[in-house]
């Protein structure tokens, strides 16, 4: 636990020397509610929404962004950029084992995640009056799960890219038809019955639908949670078979 501690600092710090991606990681996703939020039209219940305001609904939505942008895109890049420059290699000639720096990698970026969703439910709450999560034991399931399938995928992506530059390539292929399913672009409320039922067997689809759930005072939906619980399990393990060191 010690030398996961310390892998662990190691990483946040290196982290926190990328603006970028703290930006885009922590603050980018409540600057989004903001921007919606600062919209007129977007404060107004929609009886196409359910009587739900836009903002409300990208509270939610811009939960699940964090966690995409951390699972699909952060992660892989710098695990695969490791092996591609064998710091795994090296670090398995110490008493440090490599799995640990993979545990370390995991706990800053959950701790990212922590840090952005509280800021996304205070600016949502202060800001527009948008209600925190109603089922807290339902949000904290949902939102773990959601890490759970997403982080399972993205080290998958890790363990088949050749280099950190790939893994960064494939992860944003994969980010985009993700988030859309999620309904980043337009709420998942106003997708066709069609496209709400495919979005539903998506990991981020499945997500976002989970934490609103919660949000709104519901048990995450079961079939949701059973989608997720799915990718996790054959994502993860694909990724624990595949993983390469070096």
């Amino acid at each position: 636990m010690s030398v996961l501690a310390r892998l662990a600092r190691s990483e946040f710090r290196l982290f926190l020397r990328e603006p970028a991606l703290v930006f885009f990681t922590v603050a980018f996703p409540s600057l989004l509610v903001v921007i919606l939020g600062s919209v007129p039209a977007f404060r107004k219940p929609d009886a196409d929404l359910g009587g739900l305001r836009v903002v409300d609904l990208y509270a939610a939505i811009a939960i699940i962004l964090t966690l995409a942008m951390l699972a699909l895109q952060v992660a892989p890049m710098v695990l695969a950029g490791y092996r591609e420059r064998g710091v795994l290699r090296r670090l398995a000639t110490t008493p440090a084992p490599p799995v640990a720096l993979l545990g370390a990698q995991l706990v800053t970026s959950l701790l990212t995640a922590v840090a952005s969703i509280v800021l996304v439910l205070v600016v949502a709450r202060t800001g527009f009056g948008v209600p925190l999560p109603r089922h807290v034991p339902g949000f904290v399931i949902a939102v773990l799960c959601t890490a759970g399938a997403a982080f399972a995928i993205g080290l998958f992506v890790a363990a088949l890219a050749p280099s950190g530059k790939a893994a960064n390539t494939i992860g944003t292929l994969l980010f985009f038809p993700s988030m859309f399913f999620a309904g980043l672009w337009t709420p998942r409320e106003a997708f066709p019955e069609v496209l709400r039922r495919i979005g539903d067997l998506t990991p981020l689809g499945a997500g976002e639908r989970a934490v609103h759930d919660a949000m709104t005072g519901s048990w995450p939906a079961w079939g949701s949670l059973t989608v997720l619980a799915a990718y996790m399990l054959v994502f993860g393990l694909a990724a624990a078979r595949l993983f390469r060191w070096e």
